[in-house]
């Protein structure tokens, strides 16, 4: 205890001297609500998860025990049947394409608008942004209508051309800022050395807003691997479901085997935690430096 101490005093001693501010713990009760919050996020996963490792007998009796003996018999016949795998990779195709081409031409129409005075641009920053004022939810039925008028219902077409529409707003306004940011220095500097705009661009403005590509690139896949309304719409094919409506058949077809519905459920959500979890930090200061910017 007296060693425990005598390094603590020393430590603050040290924070004094060098003018660093001392950490400050905040109260105990932002720290149980902030408990109590990630409970209420962790458990209906954790809940989903270990479910799937029970037998149906299992849940009847005690619906929020621990499985008893562990069974991974419905993991296994999830992973051997087919019809995730390919609902599987429809939602992989969907979220690729979305992120690829919303990252392209986000990163485009951003350079445009950040780096260059033109008549109508704050009109064009201003359409974009209100963008985000409309959700899908309510532009839902037109939509289908469009869709459907181009020939793209039962298709993954249909339903990624949409996507990568309503996920630029967002793109736009993230990435503006971090590409305005960019000294005109660098730029100037680069046509002094015989890059183009075309070579500024690919060279120095790819690199220097990295940080906001990885953002906007992880809020396009998750919003699009987790996307459940309009692909609802607009797929119509069991052959061209996506994992979040793969979900709501399989649930409907094994009502009764509530276990193996939990672990199809499971393995549906398990690679967007993954996704966002690698990439939490960079999100968090992607959006940092959009909202420095």
């Amino acid at each position: 205890m007296s060693t425990t101490t005598s390094v603590r005093r020393r430590r603050r001693t040290r924070l004094r001297t060098s003018g660093e501010p001392t950490p400050q713990w905040g109260s105990p009760v932002t720290y149980l609500i902030a408990v109590i919050l990630i409970a209420a996020c962790v458990a209906p996963v954790l809940y989903i998860v270990v479910g799937g490792f029970r037998t149906n007998s299992q849940i009847t009796v005690d619906p929020s025990g621990w499985p008893n003996p562990w069974e991974v018999g419905n993991y296994l016949d999830v992973l051997r049947s087919g019809v995730f795998w390919q609902e599987f990779a429809n939602s992989a195709i969907s979220a690729l394409s979305t992120t690829v081409a919303v990252v392209a031409l986000g990163l485009m129409a951003s350079f445009v608008l950040a780096r260059y005075s033109f008549t109508g641009r704050g009109a064009l920053y201003t359409l974009f942004a209100a963008g985000l004022m409309f959700p899908i939810t309510v532009a839902i039925t037109p939509l289908y209508l469009l869709v459907k008028n181009l020939g793209l219902t039962n298709s993954l077409a249909g339903v990624i051309l949409p996507q990568i529409a309503f996920a630029l707003p967002t793109t736009i306004i993230i990435l503006v800022p971090f590409l305005a940011a960019i000294p005109k220095e660098i730029e100037e500097a680069a046509a002094i050395d015989g890059a183009s705009r075309l070579g500024f661009f690919f060279r120095m403005v790819l690199r220097l807003s990295l940080p906001g590509v990885v953002t906007v690139g992880i809020l396009a896949f998750i919003g699009s691997w987790n996307n459940y309304l309009l692909p609802l719409f607009i797929l119509n094919n069991n052959a061209q479901y996506t994992l979040p409506l793969g979900v709501q058949a399989f649930s409907s077809e094994h009502s009764v085997d509530t276990a193996r519905v939990l672990a199809f459920t499971s393995l549906s959500m398990i690679p967007s935690l993954i996704f966002f979890s690698l990439f939490e930090r960079r999100i968090v200061g992607g959006l940092t430096g959009a909202v420095k910017g």
